[in-house]
């Protein structure tokens, strides 16, 4: 039996504890309590931003890192046809990734990517869901990133003949301990690893631009090389056409190679500048680093395609996941081929930190947000050790094995893309550009045939990618619920009419928390009544109703703006939050604050199953809202001296 009167004659709450220790400390360093229940997709502003070139070497070391092993890729997909389809993959990413991220880019500025754009297109939860479900396939792109990047550049070490002998056979521990490397790159800050980006990026371009400027010069001066490659062409082949056709059917498996589109857009918040200038830094950002990997992309699989027997590219041969490795030692000599080797196996173990600078750019601004985090997942150090164990964990569960792990990074980078592509086309149609909005869906239908025919050919990357979304969401689902009765709300804004009624109490402050009808004279008038019988409130003192309504009961916070209005002579504050206890608790502090009187607010009791109850809080925002009023007042307020008294009759 619940007894009439106050809830809050009970054990006060247990305060935060006032410290942390220098560990705790050092963790959370950064994390704002102002952003605590932040509303929104706030404008960002990094400690440090850096020009848009030096934001684009972080990108790039992923995106030109692929060099290490793309045109192996390509030739053990397509043999001699390696140049044509990679010229597919160069328009491909000239003619469609490239202006699907150059229009991310300018409608998502603050580094949120096509996510952010998908987020608007389903109301609700149903947006927040397929925002997890993105996630997924976020996660996915970025961790295999990290894993297989490391993994390859473990390959070239192992491969390199002046490394030790003994590193054979242990893969594994290489590439674990490249991985915990990056992970102590990002520890100590940013910074540090936007400098080793920018000479890591200028040292191994200015490698491969020697590297395969002597491969065509090699081909120019051996043209029965070339002669050779024509008639495997032309034999292999009955025409222009059939060429094509398996160029086409072979693209998908050279999808690795547009990766690093979705980071440049994730970086946006580090580049120099206003909104503006960071839209234009960023555009710049992913136009030049297109057009430098296009180039590469063509030249050197034409060069390795000519130079290098087939075979080589076979697994255990010397060019198998190293082609201008090969033509390094092949035709520049061991010392300037370890040289490049040493510059390899940076930049691919480095790549990983444009996936890690991406995760830590997306995944704090949604999940905590949504109240579907611990709220330590707003600090970037707790998130990179969370990210570094399970690059850990997958490394050695696909034993470092860089083709076991393909198929789940194509997934993830084409799935990305993908989205992308859907949430421009959708974008260009609704603002009536429909000429846009075709040409966007062209490319949308070309990524869509790529994702589904890798999915088919490994399907185990969808697999890995619904096990992340899996974990996302149950991750996401149990600290919805466990943060639940934090305040959740952001700022709250009083109109003067509210004031005004406010201020017109002299005595002591008693809101009747009324549900809207009829909004009625008799409505009121019953309310009223109920209430001063109930708790025996003297009939001169004067009260106030106070009226909420659920927007969007998804929104885990919500910013409030209370309306006053005096309807058939009773004083009414209105406001519309994302759920009613929070939001009521939450007026009650700030009407304790402005006016130093503790305000005491008055319930009828709710009747029915509680588990009902509870979900109905949970998914729509009400449910049983007097003892979840007081729960929420209870954390809020430890003291219960200064607590908002919470009545129920």
């Amino acid at each position: 039996m619940v007894r009439h009167g106050s809830l809050d004659e009970d054990t006060p709450a247990t305060p935060h504890a006032a410290g942390r220790n220098p560990v705790t400390a050092w963790l959370l360093d950064g994390l704002r309590p102002e952003d605590r229940h932040s509303t929104g997709m706030h404008e960002e502003h990094p400690d440090k931003q850096y020009p848009w070139w030096q934001t684009m070497c972080l990108t790039g070391v992923d995106y030109f890192s692929t060099l290490g092993y793309q045109p192996g890729i390509a030739a053990l997909a397509a043999g001699a046809l390696s140049p044509v389809a990679t010229s597919f993959l160069v328009l491909l990413t000239l003619f469609g990734a490239l202006p699907t991220y150059r229009a991310v880019a300018a409608e998502s500025p603050r580094g949120l990517g096509s996510i952010a754009m998908l987020e608007n297109l389903l109301p609700s939860w149903w947006g927040k869901l397929l925002v997890l479900v993105l996630l997924g396939f976020v996660a996915t792109a970025f961790i295999f990133t990290i894993t297989l990047s490391a993994s390859d550049a473990t390959a070239h070490v192992v491969e390199n003949p002046f490394f030790p002998a003994a590193l054979h056979g242990q893969e594994v521990l290489v590439t674990i301990l490249l991985i915990l490397a990056l992970g102590a790159i990002f520890l100590r800050g940013f910074s540090e690893a936007i400098g080793l980006a920018v000479v890591l990026v200028a040292v191994y371009l200015s490698l491969n631009l020697v590297v395969v400027g002597m491969g065509l010069l090699q081909v120019i001066e051996h043209p029965a090389l070339v002669d050779g490659w024509q008639e495997a062409l032309t034999t292999g082949y009955s025409g222009p056409l059939a060429m094509i056709g398996v160029s086409l059917l072979v693209l998908p498996r050279l999808a690795l190679g547009l990766s690093g589109f979705e980071t440049g857009v994730a970086v946006m918040p580090q580049i120099r500048g206003d909104l503006e200038e960071r839209i234009r830094g960023a555009r710049r950002l992913l136009t030049t680093a297109a057009l430098i990997m296009s180039g590469f992309l063509i030249a050197s699989s034409f060069a390795t395609a000519i130079l290098i027997p087939h075979e080589e590219f076979e697994e255990g041969g010397k060019a198998s996941g190293r082609a201008l490795a090969f033509l390094a030692h092949e035709y520049l000599g061991d010392w300037f081929g370890t040289v490049y080797d040493l510059s390899t196996i940076a930049i691919l173990w480095f790549a990983g930190a444009s996936a890690m600078t991406g995760l830590l750019n997306i995944v704090p601004r949604y999940l905590p947000r949504y109240g579907m985090a611990p709220d330590w997942a707003r600090a970037i150090r707790p998130l990179v050790l969370v990210f570094t164990a399970i690059a850990v964990v997958i490394t050695i569960a696909f034993d470092a094995e860089v083709e076991s792990q393909g198929g789940a990074y194509a997934t993830g980078v084409l799935a990305l893309i993908l989205s992308a592509a859907v949430a421009v086309t959708i974008s260009r149609y609704r603002q009536g550009r429909r000429a846009a909005a075709y040409r966007f869906g062209v490319i949308a239908l070309v990524l869509g045939y790529a994702t589904v025919v890798n999915i088919v050919e490994r399907p185990d990357g969808l697999k890995i990618a619904l096990l992340f979304v899996l974990a996302i969401v149950v991750t996401s689902i149990v600290s919805r619920a466990t943060r639940s009765t934090e305040l959740r709300v952001g700022h709250i804004e009083f109109d003067p009419a509210a004031l005004r009624l406010v201020r017109e109490i002299d005595g002591p402050l008693r809101v009747i928390a009324n549900e809207p009808d009829e909004r009625d004279p008799l409505e009121y008038a019953e309310k009223e009544r109920e209430a001063r019988e109930h708790h025996h409130l003297p009939p001169d003192e004067p009260v106030l109703f106070l009226e909420v309504t659920v927007g969007d009961a998804s929104e885990f916070s919500s910013d409030l703006k209370v309306v006053g209005e005096e309807r058939h002579g009773y004083r009414v504050l209105r406001v519309c939050g994302s759920n009613v206890p929070n939001t009521i608790a939450a007026i009650l502090l700030h009407l304790r604050d402005v006016t130093g009187k503790k305000p005491h607010v008055y319930f009828h009791w709710m009747e029915g199953d509680p588990v009902k109850a509870m979900l109905r809080y949970l998914l729509f925002g009400g449910g049983d809202v007097p003892p979840l009023t007081r729960e929420v007042l209870r954390q809020a307020e430890p003291d219960p001296a200064k607590r908002p008294q919470v009545h129920v009759g």
